[in-house]
């Protein structure tokens, strides 16, 4: 079975915390987590971006000269794709880019890139997070004492507390998000996961 230190926010060891080797020591995927990076990527577009056709533009109803006699090509409207002002060809139009994957596959990513943290031993264990007041330096401080390299992190807490995501708001390359909402980008796109003990277990809890 896994097991993982559990330190305090002076970076000092206190414990240590067993882990469920079906969450933490799944086999890694890389196709399946490449898919469901991309449709969460996918599910973020807004897809609003839009052209106008030659119908919407403003202008034309008139046809521009005789259709013969004047030695120029015919032409029916100014507001044709060929012409300078005219309407869109195949442009963009509104859509929806949304990708619906499995909650299993979903759950299967989680659970590799969650594991593959473990073994790059890039996840930190805590006891709990709390600070007296709005402090960024004090979230600093604790990032420092844990050895977070850049100051790039996922923190995890299992709980809202409005001093803690406002003292980590401020910093640059830290996101601070509940347990409920962890996701497979954040797991892959930041290099160290910071996660309080509670917020482990309902992790386990939900993906178990």
């Amino acid at each position: 079975m896994p097991k993982v230190s559990v330190f305090n926010m002076k970076g000092e060891a206190v414990g240590e915390l067993e882990l469920n080797p079906e969450v933490f020591e799944a086999p890694y995927h890389q196709a399946v987590l490449h898919q469901v990076v991309l449709a969460q990527q996918a599910n973020a577009r807004r897809g609003t971006h839009k052209t106008k056709t030659r119908g919407e533009v403003r202008g034309g109803g008139k046809k521009p000269w005789r259709q013969k006699g004047t030695g120029q090509a015919r032409h029916g409207s100014r507001r044709s794709p060929i012409w300078k002002g005219g309407g869109v060809t195949f442009g963009p139009q509104p859509r929806s880019y949304a990708q619906k994957i499995p909650k299993k596959m979903r759950y299967l990513a989680m659970k590799s890139a969650l594991s593959q943290r473990l073994r790059e031993e890039m996840m930190t264990a805590l006891s709990e997070i709390s600070l007296g007041d709005f402090s960024t330096r004090h979230f600093a401080d604790m990032l420092k004492a844990l050895k977070v390299d850049g100051g790039r992190a996922l923190v995890v807490v299992n709980q809202s507390d409005l001093k803690v995501e406002k003292s980590a708001a401020n910093l640059p390359g830290v996101k601070l998000v509940r347990a409920s909402n962890l996701n497979v980008l954040d797991l892959v796109k930041y290099p160290r996961l910071v996660a309080t003990r509670e917020a482990l277990q309902s992790i386990e809890e939900v993906l178990s």
